[in-house]
C-alpha cells in the first residue's frame, strides 16, 4: 500500500512556527523596551504634557531689560526687570535699577496724571527695596531720587515740600553710608537746588563728577541742570550733550538741548535735535507727541504758521486719546492765528468733548471713531489752556450770535478762583473779560470741571516735562 503523506498516528497534528510572526514579537518587546527607557531618561514624554522649555534667568531679563534702556525703549526696558524682580524680589539692584528707569520714563509723558502714577509706581518699587534692605546706599540714593522728582510734580505745595524733605533725608543716609556714592552726591545736588542752596548743590555736584563721576550719565544731566539754573545756557547744552553721548537713545535730553538752543534763537539747531528725538521713537516704534509739539512751538516762534500747525496735526494723530495733546494743540492753532481751530481744541481739553465733537477738532470726516475726551483738571501746568481758550472765546465773540462770552466767563471765573495771585494770569485774564465786557463779581451758571489743587502757578509750561523753577526763564 502506498502512504503518499506521513500521518501522526498517535496525537493530534499542532500548528508549525511560523518565523515571521516571531520576529514580529521579537521586535514589539525591543520597541516596548525601548519606551520604557525613554521614559525613565526623560528622552521620551507623556502624550498631552506640554514640551518643556527652558526657564529664564533672571539675569537673562536683566540682559534685555538694560538693552532696552540703552536703545531707548524704556516702556520695554521696565516690562523686563519687573519680570527680573518677581524671580528675585528681594534684588535691591534690580529694584533700584527699575525705579531709576521709571523716572526716566516719567520724563517722556504728557500730562500731570501721567507722570505722577509712574513715579507712585517707582516710589512703591523703591519702598520694598528699602524695606528689605534699609541700610543699602544705593537704594536710599534712588529713593532720595524718586522723591525729589515727586517733589517736582504738580502737587500741592505742603506735598511738595514733605517729598523734598524726605528726598534730602534719604540722599545724606546714602552718602553717609557709602561716601563714593557719585549718584547719590548728584541727587542731593539736584534737591539743594531747588532749595536755592547754589554754593552747597555746586559742592555736591563737584564731588560727584569726581573719581570717573563724568562717566555717569544723571551726574551728567544734573551738572547740566545746574547751569541751567544759572542761565549759563552754552554750559548747559555741552553738558546735556554729554549726557546723551553717554546714553545717546534717551530721547528727553534731545529734547531739552531743542529747548535750550530754541531760547537762545538757534532755530535750525534746536529743530535738528527735536528732529532727531522724533526720528529715535519712530525708529523704536514708540508713539510720543512731545517732539512734533517742540517742533512746532519752534517753527511758531519763526513765523511759520502752516509749519507748525502740521506739526502739531501730527502729534495729535500719534496721540488723539490724550486731552493735553488736545490743550497744546490748541495753543499751537492760537498762535498760528487759527483761532477757530484752537477753540475746537481747547474745547476738548478745558471742558471734555464727545466722539462728534473730537471728531470735528481732529478734522477727521467723516467720524469712524468713537474717542470722547475727558477734560483736564486746572492746575499750574494747565492753566495755560484755560486762560487761552477764554481768549480765543472773547475774541471771536459776536453779540447776538453766539455765547461765547458767556462760556469764556465761566472759565475765567474759575481761574479766578484759583490763579487770583497770579499777576500774569490775571493779567490775561482781565483783558480778555473787557474784550466781552465780564463783571468777574456776576454768579455765572455754566459748570465746568472741578480745578485740582496746585502749587505756584508756572503759566507757560515747557514741552518736555522736566521742571524748571521760577528763576529759570521758560524757554
Amino acid at each position: 500500500m502506498y502512504i503518499d503523506e506521513r500521518k501522526n498516528l498517535f496525537r493530534s497534528p499542532r500548528g508549525s512556527s511560523n518565523p515571521y510572526f516571531v520576529m514580529a514579537i521579537l521586535l514589539v518587546v525591543v520597541l516596548l523596551i525601548a519606551v520604557v527607557r525613554g521614559f525613565a531618561q526623560g528622552e521620551i514624554w507623556p502624550p498631552l504634557v506640554p514640551t518643556p522649555t527652558p526657564t529664564r534667568t533672571v539675569n537673562s531679563f536683566v540682559v534685555e531689560g538694560d538693552t532696552h534702556f540703552e536703545a531707548g525703549n524704556l516702556d520695554k526696558a521696565i516690562e523686563s526687570y519687573r519680570q527680573a524682580l518677581v524671580l528675585e524680589p528681594n534684588d535691591a539692584h534690580i529694584s533700584a535699577e527699575l525705579a531709576s528707569i521709571m523716572v526716566y520714563s516719567s520724563y517722556t509723558m504728557t500730562t500731570d496724571r501721567e507722570r505722577l502714577d509712574r513715579l507712585n509706581e517707582a516710589l512703591e518699587v523703591i519702598d520694598q527695596a528699602k524695606a528689605e534692605q534699609p541700610n543699602n546706599s544705593e537704594v536710599l540714593g534712588v529713593r532720595a531720587n524718586v522723591l525729589s522728582s515727586l517733589a517736582n510734580s504738580n502737587l500741592p505745595e505742603v506735598e511738595k515740600q514733605n517729598f523734598r524733605n524726605l528726598a534730602e533725608s534719604e540722599a545724606l543716609i546714602a552718602i553717609q553710608l557709602d561716601n563714593g556714592n557719585l549718584l547719590a552726591k548728584a541727587y542731593y545736588a539736584e534737591i539743594l537746588m531747588d532749595q536755592f542752596k547754589y554754593e552747597q548743590a555746586n559742592d555736591y555736584i563737584s564731588q560727584a563728577r569726581e573719581n570717573g563721576g563724568e562717566n555717569l550719565m544723571d551726574v551728567c544731566r544734573i551738572q547740566a541742570y545746574i547751569f541751567e539754573m544759572f542761565r549759563e545756557y552754552n554750559l548747559a547744552i555741552e553738558w546735556y550733550k554729554q549726557a546723551s553721548d553717554i546714553a545717546p537713545n534717551l530721547t528727553f535730553l534731545y529734547n531739552r538741548i531743542g529747548v535750550l538752543y530754541r531760547y537762545l534763537m538757534q532755530y535750525d539747531t534746536a529743530l535738528e535735535y527735536f528732529a532727531k528725538a522724533a526720528g529715535l521713537n519712530n525708529q523704536l516704534g514708540i508713539a510720543d507727541p512731545i517732539p512734533y509739539m517742540a517742533i512746532a512751538n519752534t517753527y511758531i516762534r519763526m513765523g511759520e504758521a502752516m509749519a507748525a500747525s502740521r506739526n502739531a496735526y501730527r502729534a495729535l494723530e500719534i496721540n488723539p486719546y490724550n486731552p493735553d495733546t488736545y490743550g497744546q494743540v490748541g495753543v499751537i492753532y492760537y498762535r498760528a492765528r487759527n483761532y477757530e481751530g484752537s477753540i475746537l481744541m481747547l474745547r476738548c481739553a478745558v471742558s471734555g468733548c464727545d466722539a462728534e465733537q473730537s471728531c470735528e477738532a481732529r478734522e477727521d470726516v467723516p467720524c469712524e471713531s468713537d474717542i470722547v475726551i475727558s477734560p483736564l483738571p486746572l492746575t499750574n501746568s494747565t492753566v495755560l489752556y484755560y486762560y487761552t481758550y477764554g481768549s480765543a472765546l472773547a475774541g471771536l465773540h459776536r453779540p447776538g450770535i453766539d455765547d461765547n462770552c458767556a462760556e469764556a466767563a465761566a472759565v475765567f471765573r474759575q481761574i479766578r478762583e484759583q490763579f487770583l495771585d497770579n499777576d500774569i494770569v490775571m493779567g490775561i485774564v482781565t483783558a480778555s473779560e473787557n474784550i466781552c465786557r465780564i463783571n468777574p463779581d456776576e454768579p455765572v451758571a455754566t459748570e465746568l470741571p472741578s480745578p485740582t489743587p496746585a502749587g505756584t502757578p508756572t503759566p507757560i509750561p515747557t514741552e518736555t516735562p522736566i521742571s524748571i523753577p521760577t528763576l529759570t526763564p521758560t524757554p
